[in-house]
């Protein structure tokens, strides 16, 4: 229908797939400020290389010494979200250009327009804010979010709809339910890495040895905390920690059960078998890499790749959603 809408479309998603990948590879690396400022690292375009420039970029930030194993990896993300926007915009130039357009295909891009710059400006504010958590795990869910809308925008420009298209009608309930579960454990596990509670229980499937150590619920999830501290590393107490990391586990199981369930639905349903057979590979992958985080003590590669599943099983329920969508929406 608007094959160079869908080209675009589908690069941006692919690109959006990888700016989630990289932005969890400098967040679990604690590269997140190997550059003090924004949008430029010490002051420069790139991140400074030459003796002079990292003598004078020290100087001018004592309190966070030039680290450049952590600094080019803060920038290299930089500039491909910056494409990505780039892209965004292009969609947006497209989408009002080309004839005809599905409905409400403008609407959406203009909407994604305006969540990435909003997403641009959770990232300066990742920065200046010193990892300030409400803010990073908005900068993560806000990278999901339009990771979604560009997907959905894909599909909706797509002339390949699928021959299972409103085949999937009778789970909409169920795919609806289990998509609304996965976003509340999606943040709470935005909520658990930026406040670095992955390891809080380091055990599995007890924590800190027993099954329900002391906790601080309260303390663990206030959302809004002081500005002007230097939040890396984190600065909630063990208990806290715990609460949080015990919150995503429940959310853990909870998640499972439910897509669990759809996916025997789909499983039993001619038509939503290999829909059920993705479903249920894809969650028992972000479980495994989940358990793993834990017994292996956090892995980067392996966490990861528990970001990057997260955001394939978020892709998963969308299409899910959008295979059950009625022929006219």
């Amino acid at each position: 229908m608007t094959p160079g809408l869908t080209r675009v479309a589908l690069i941006a998603a692919i690109v959006a797939f990888v700016v989630i990948i990289l932005g969890a590879y400098v967040r679990l690396s604690h590269a997140g400020l190997g550059c003090p400022d924004w949008p430029g690292c010490y002051g420069h375009v790139t991140w400074p290389t030459e003796t002079h420039h990292v003598a004078a970029a020290n100087e001018k930030f004592p309190e966070r010494p030039v680290e450049s194993d952590k600094a080019w990896k803060e920038m290299v993300h930089r500039y491909l979200a910056g494409s990505l926007v780039v892209l965004v915009l292009v969609i947006n130039i497209l989408a009002w250009k080309s004839r005809p357009v599905p409905g409400k295909v403008r609407s959406l891009a203009f909407f994604l327009l305006l969540l990435i710059l909003f997403q641009a400006a959770l990232g300066m504010w990742t920065v200046t804010l010193n990892l300030f958590p409400i803010v990073v795990m908005g900068h993560l869910m806000g990278g999901l979010a339009t990771f979604a809308l560009i997907l959905w925008i894909l599909w909706l420009t797509s002339s390949a709809t699928g021959p299972n298209r409103n085949t999937l009608a009778r789970f909409r309930n169920m795919i609806m339910a289990g998509l609304a579960v996965l976003v509340v454990q999606l943040f709470l596990g935005g909520w658990t890495s930026a406040n670095y509670s992955a390891l809080a229980c380091p055990d599995f499937p007890t924590c800190q040895g027993v099954m329900w150590p002391e906790t601080n619920f309260r303390d663990g999830f206030v959302l809004w905390r002081e500005i002007g501290v230097d939040y890396e590393g984190g600065v909630l107490d063990l208990p806290s920690r715990t609460s949080i990391h015990l919150a995503h586990r429940i959310g853990a199981l909870v998640t499972f059960t439910t897509l669990g369930l759809l996916s025997i639905g789909l499983l039993r349903s001619r038509p939503g078998r290999k829909y059920g057979t993705l479903l249920i590979l894809v969650l028992v992958a972000q479980v495994t890499l989940g358990i793993l985080n834990v017994i292996l003590f956090l892995p980067l590669p392996v966490a990861v790749a528990h970001n990057g599943t997260g955001a394939l099983l978020l892709a998963t329920m969308l299409r899910l959603l959008f295979l059950s969508r009625s022929t006219e929406s």
